[in-house]
């Protein structure tokens, strides 16, 4: 007669499939988090914002008053209200004898999110401005 051996049971899990779950789950996750991100590229100000280096060039400032004008300065000059496209347009040319100038926007806190962002797109698809930056009061003010 053939004998038979009996076997302990194993009391441990088993978790070679959880790790092959966790791998594929993390492939996935690599490959859909780019495509997740959108949007426009900007360093939003915070609260202890850093000045512009000295050594950086006069910035191109983008202004939106109260009422919902548009203004262009360079340095300390202060310009009449003109529209959107105007603004892009003296970018742009701007930016064509200068690429490294730095473009930031000042807004006044009545004006809404969708305004500033609308400039910052045209600014950045129009007029080819790489990178946008928003200014900011200090803590103190």
């Amino acid at each position: 007669m053939y004998n038979r051996v009996r076997r302990r049971k194993v009391a441990e899990i088993n978790v070679v499939p959880y790790i092959d779950v966790m791998l594929v789950l993390l492939i996935i996750f690599m490959v859909t988090a780019p495509l997740v991100t959108q949007g426009v590229k900007v360093e939003l100000p915070k609260a202890d914002a850093q000045p512009l280096d000295k050594d950086s060039k006069t910035p191109l400032v983008a202004s939106i008053d109260a009422e919902g004008n548009y203004y262009l300065a360079v340095g300390t000059s202060k310009n009449e209200p003109m529209t959107a496209e105007e603004v892009v347009t003296l970018v742009a040319a701007h930016l064509q004898l200068e690429p490294e100038t730095p473009v930031v926007i000042n807004a006044d806190g009545a004006v809404s999110y969708d305004a500033v962002i609308q400039l910052m797109v045209l600014l950045q698809q129009k007029a080819g401005v790489p990178s946008v930056g928003l200014m900011t009061d200090s803590v103190g003010k």
